[in-house]
């Protein structure tokens, strides 16, 4: 009886590559995957990273996110005795040029802008010519732009109470109008300020008209530093004095 014939199995012929145009699928599908998700976590960061910048900070201490320049400033206010070092600093991260106005120069702000150590805290005590039209009480737009520089800082330092002290010049010596407009104008600020969402209770005025002068009367440039408005930021009530 003869052997049977072994049977040779059918040629597979290309059938390999079937397997392997899957594997390559599989392969390519992976790495679309990884791409996608590299590009997710790309636009992820980019968020992250321009956030702070949209958001500017968020209210009260603790509250949220500052930036930098909220939490500096606040820093400086609340060491009323280092601030005349610091008082170049202090205006440059307040006002730096970018947001200065239109019309308004570097040099025209250092010279209508001072901040003064006070037994309370610090006052920064801005001329009329940063702020009111001759004469009148009424902010005008510059003003505005200057003011709104500080909501961060004292929307951060949510603790501390401000006065706000209107003064005129002496022409027209102690009169009533003096003191009236020394009012007005710092109604003004306090006005803004509120309307900002700085708390009314936090907030006080004082009118002194042309009493207490910073400088001489004598001469028209004394009398123009005299035209002013001090907003006094209450960081060091407990202390009393230095």
């Amino acid at each position: 009886m003869g052997r049977d014939k072994v049977k040779k199995p059918p040629d597979p012929g290309g059938g390999w590559l079937v397997t392997f145009s899957d594997l390559v699928t599989l392969l390519l599908t992976f790495f679309v995957l990884l791409l996608s998700m590299a590009s997710m976590d790309q636009s992820f960061i980019t968020r992250v990273t321009i956030m702070p910048a949209e958001l500017g900070f968020l209210a009260e201490r603790g509250a949220g996110r500052v930036t930098a320049k909220v939490k500096l400033v606040s820093e400086f206010l609340e060491r009323p005795w280092e601030v005349m070092e610091r008082q170049d600093r202090i205006k440059d991260l307040l006002f730096p040029d970018d947001v200065l106005p239109p019309d308004m120069d570097r040099a025209t702000l250092d010279e209508n802008l001072k901040v003064l150590a006070k037994p309370e805290g610090v006052a920064l005590v801005l001329t009329d010519k940063l702020m009111f039209p001759l004469g009148e009480a009424r902010l005008d737009e510059s003003a505005k732009i200057l003011l709104y520089q500080l909501i961060p800082v004292l929307e951060y330092l949510g603790s501390a109470d401000i006065n706000i002290a209107g003064y005129t010049d002496n022409v027209g010596g102690m009169s009533a109008d003096n003191f009236q407009l020394s009012g007005d104008r710092a109604m003004s600020v306090l006005t803004f300020f509120a309307e900002q969402g700085i708390k009314n209770a936090r907030m006080s005025v004082s009118a002194y008209g042309p009493a207490l002068p910073m400088y001489s009367n004598t001469t028209p440039e004394g009398r123009a530093q005299n035209r002013r408005v001090e907003i006094l930021i209450k960081t060091t009530p407990h202390m009393g004095g230095y």
